[in-house]
């Protein structure tokens, strides 16, 4: 198991759990500011395919990265139901647009599971561990990966 797939000691931590059709998903609570309804993007030329582009959140610019186009799934055709997750990424705040947040999980470092083998490159890039709950697998998205290097985007 490699370092970035284990979480060090036994605290109890918060992950807020969301939806992108019909697989579930977590993040740490402690990286999110707010969760906001569906707000209509400004495109951005030659961004990234996974980038909706820009709103304007209080004065201030906010990306919205489509998370199920991000992580490799069917990119989202955002409605009124779906939601933003401001999520604080390294010095910045992006948008995450998920279908729906669905719960608020405590849990234990011990309670993660490694990414199997057998998913690919760029599941495991995105996914630092499975949990179980309740009979169900959510993934542990990791979010320090979810925005391009900046060398790489340049």
């Amino acid at each position: 198991m490699s370092p970035e797939m284990v979480m060090h000691g036994s605290d109890r931590k918060e992950l807020i759990a969301f939806r992108i059709g019909s697989q579930e998903f977590c993040v740490d609570i402690q990286s999110v500011r707010e969760i906001r309804g569906w707000t209509p993007a400004t495109p951005l030329p030659h961004s990234p395919g996974f980038v909706r582009g820009v709103i304007n959140l209080r004065g201030a610019v906010l990306p919205v990265v489509d998370l199920a186009a991000r992580l490799g799934l069917r990119s989202t055709e955002p409605t009124a139901r779906h939601v933003i997750i401001v999520s604080r990424i390294g010095a910045q705040l992006v948008g995450l647009l998920v279908d729906a947040v669905s719960d608020i999980l405590t849990v234990t470092d011990d309670t993660l599971q490694p990414t199997p083998h057998v998913a690919y490159d760029a599941e495991r890039a995105f996914v630092k561990g499975l949990l179980p709950v309740d009979g169900r697998l959510i993934s542990l998205v990791s979010l320090d990966r979810i925005l391009p290097d900046q060398a790489e985007a340049a």
